[in-house]
């Protein structure tokens, strides 16, 4: 674990797409030439199955193939992310601990390096949802046998807004490898949960699309975001101007992808995974016909358009 703890820290692990059409099957082809197109990026791993795959939308044998194409893509380590998938009922919340094992141990199966664990909302309304949410890590860690990310994920996203003292007791665990902070537009949130990480030796995860370069200088090392997913090059630079201390070359990679962010993420929120996918096509990294989410929200054409031209300026400026 802590082997894996080194070779990630400093490092950009995309939260990748998945290609597939308006109907939501997967385009497997398309997701092979993607996987190969990220894989030679200067990334250190990727996240599959997380949010902007739409991992606990997709069939079981959609999330295997989707795995097994990114472990034959490369050699880098896969984390994927383990919850709850939409076709399981979970009525309770031990039938949503059992599909997250479930998961997890399938990830495992399939090459895995670790599991990132969706966190159960409802445990926030819980009396002992503190103890419970440290419990279901526990078990992931001993049936799955892999080492764990915790996941602090904004509620808009149906997330669990983990507290310091939570962050701490998460880090504690052998098994766990960091937390990723993903909490949208919350600078409190955010710097409360990268410092309760301080001192621990586990990595301080990013996954603030819209505060990527602020979440380094509060004190984050490693970032796993969607917004990789498009822009891995330029999410890539921001990291190593930072690690590199070349702060003005931080500074200007940071605002380009600021920018970038600016275009593809806001209300509705849901929506960044489509805008991903419409950036996707623009880069050639995803065909047309593959570049649909089905899941999220429907979006105007207006917004592809600002999408696009967004990239389309900077690349111009890139150019002088």
């Amino acid at each position: 674990m802590h082997d894996l703890v080194d070779r990630l820290r400093g490092t950009l692990l995309p939260a990748v797409v998945t290609p597939m059409d308006r109907h939501g099957v997967v385009d497997h082809d398309a997701l092979a030439a993607y996987a190969a197109r990220i894989a030679a990026e200067d990334i250190g791993g990727v996240a599959v199955w997380a949010h902007t795959g739409r991992g606990l939308h997709l069939a079981a044998d959609d999330r295997a193939r989707v795995l097994t194409t990114w472990r034959q893509a490369t050699a880098a380590p896969i984390v994927a992310g383990v919850g709850v998938p939409r076709s399981v009922s979970a009525p309770t919340l031990a039938a949503a601990a059992d599909a997250t094992v479930a998961m997890a141990v399938r990830a495992a199966e399939l090459g895995a390096d670790a599991v990132m664990v969706y966190p159960l909302a409802a445990l926030r309304e819980e009396p002992d949802g503190h103890g419970q949410a440290v419990r279901l890590h526990q078990r992931v860690a001993a049936e799955s046998g892999l080492p764990l990310v915790g996941f602090y994920l904004h509620a808009e996203a149906g997330g669990y807004p983990y507290p310091p003292e939570l962050i701490r007791d998460l880090l504690a665990l052998p098994a766990m490898l960091g937390v990723k902070t993903a909490t949208l537009d919350s600078a409190i949130g955010c710097q409360d949960a990268i410092w309760a990480g301080r001192g621990t030796g586990r990595l301080s995860i990013t996954g603030e699309d819209r505060m990527f370069g602020p979440s380094f200088m509060w004190g984050a090392d490693t970032a796993l975001v969607g917004i990789a997913a498009a822009q891995a090059a330029l999410s890539a630079r921001v990291l190593r101007a930072w690690t590199g201390r070349d702060h003005a070359a931080f500074v200007e990679a940071s605002d380009r992808l600021d920018r970038f962010a600016a275009a593809t993420f806001y209300a509705p929120i849901e929506g960044y995974v489509q805008r991903m996918l419409w950036a996707a096509v623009w880069e050639g990294l995803v065909p047309e016909d593959a570049a649909h989410d089905p899941y999220g929200p429907a979006l105007p054409r207006a917004e592809r358009d600002r999408v696009i031209a967004c990239l389309e300026e900077l690349r111009a400026t890139a150019a002088q």
